[in-house]
């Protein structure tokens, strides 16, 4: 069965058309290969512009939703602000997992990550960082866990 799930890119640069976004069709081709039904990422400014395209992705009735980018620790990062204040409920092993496995990799700047992971309504919600390394480390600890996670919201695991 394949479940809806949508990618949110937070980007300034990327949304003023100054920068090609490398990572969203990335998690896009990704949650298609597990399964997932993903049109195309919908690149946005950081911040507000963050919540609402999460928001419009939940109320389309997206079951997933993957963002990358502004986790970090510049003025502009407020991807984890945006996503709190959606948040039902946090899955915090999650975030904490992804950071660990950049850690692991060699990567220190992971541990500087702010993302969040947690259920709006019925629909898991997962902060990647912005960078083509960090987000294909983030699909690795989420690929074996994620269809159980976004079936497990619903109770439809057993």
């Amino acid at each position: 069965m394949s479940l809806p799930a949508a990618v949110v890119v937070a980007s300034n640069r990327a949304a003023a058309g100054t920068y090609a976004d490398e990572t969203g069709p990335l998690i896009a081709d990704w949650l298609r290969g597990q399964g997932f039904d993903c049109g195309e990422p919908a690149v946005v400014p950081d911040g507000d512009p963050v919540r609402e395209a999460i928001s419009a992705a939940v109320a389309a009735g997206a079951r997933l939703v993957l963002t990358t980018g502004g986790t970090g620790l510049t003025p502009t990062d407020r991807t984890p602000e945006a996503t709190a204040a959606l948040l039902d409920r946090e899955v915090p092993g999650i975030a904490e997992a992804i950071r660990a496995a950049g850690v692991a990799k060699g990567v220190p700047t992971a541990m500087l990550s702010r993302g969040l992971a947690g259920l709006v309504g019925d629909c898991l919600v997962v902060n990647l960082p912005g960078s083509r390394g960090g987000v294909k480390d983030g699909l690795g600890v989420l690929e074996p866990v994620v269809r159980h996670a976004v079936e497990q919201v619903v109770g439809s695991d057993h």
